[in-house]
Formats: structure tokens, C-alpha cells, sequence
């Protein structure tokens, strides 16, 4: 495994976490490709911007009990975590947010490219996540 990988993938998620966007973001390439979970491709580091300030008006999250992994090269690397989270407000399509919690698993897989995350696709069982904030 690439520990340097290994070690940006670990950035990334503490800056998630720490909810310090500027960090975040700063670790995306320009281009980046962002796979959304049981949804659309966009690309660019703007489309990615716009992604993450409405999921943080609408959710608050933290991701613990992370696992992560990377291929020798480098290039490839994957993790798995819990989300615990709250619903904070009524996204689009989903059921009405009333500061719901919820503890997830889910999972991301990564493209690396000169040190910084070139594609992100998550995913994560959207039916479980619908079922524990319904209930």
C-alpha cells in the first residue's frame, strides 16, 4: 500500500470532519470527478463546491470507524466508514428533515492523481438511510 495515499485520503476525511472546506477542497484536483452516490457524475472542482455547501445546509455529519486503503502505485485507494449523522434540512426528493439521526455505513473509492483526489465515488444504501429517517 502507498502510505502517501493512504496519508491524503486521511487529510481529506479529517478536513471533512473538521468541517474546514478550505482544506477539503484544496486537496481536489480542478478537474475532479465526483461520482454521487445512486447518482449523477460532475466534474469540476466548482460542481463539487456547490455539492458539499448543500450538504452542509442540510446535514451534519461525522465518518468514524474509517478504513483505508491504497493500491502500490498510488493511484487507486478506497475507504470504508459509518456516517453518523443528523438531518438538519429537507433535501430535495427526500423525506422532511426533523433533525433526524442516522448511522450509516458507506464507502468511497478514489482516483490520485499528482498527490491530490482526481475522481470520488461514494456510496452508501440510500433505502436504509430513507427508512431511518422516516421511521
Amino acid at each position: 500500500m502507498n502510505q502517501d495515499t493512504i496519508n491524503l485520503v486521511e487529510q481529506y476525511y479529517k478536513a471533512f470532519n473538521n468541517a474546514d472546506m478550505e482544506i477539503f477542497l484544496s486537496l481536489l484536483t480542478d478537474d475532479v470527478i465526483h461520482d454521487i452516490n445512486q447518482g449523477k457524475r460532475e466534474i469540476g472542482k466548482e460542481a463539487f463546491t456547490q455539492f458539499m455547501a448543500c450538504m452542509n445546509h442540510n446535514y451534519k455529519e461525522q465518518l468514524v470507524d474509517m478504513v483505508i486503503m491504497a493500491n502500490a502505485e498510488g493511484t487507486r485507494a478506497a475507504a470504508e466508514f459509518v456516517v453518523l449523522g443528523e438531518y438538519l434540512k429537507t433535501d430535495e426528493g427526500l423525506p422532511v428533515a426533523q433533525g433526524q439521526t442516522y448511522k450509516l455505513p458507506a464507502g468511497a473509492f478514489f482516483e490520485i492523481r499528482d498527490n491530490k483526489v482526481a475522481r470520488i465515488t461514494n456510496y452508501y444504501n440510500l433505502q436504509d438511510w430513507i427508512a431511518q429517517v422516516s421511521g
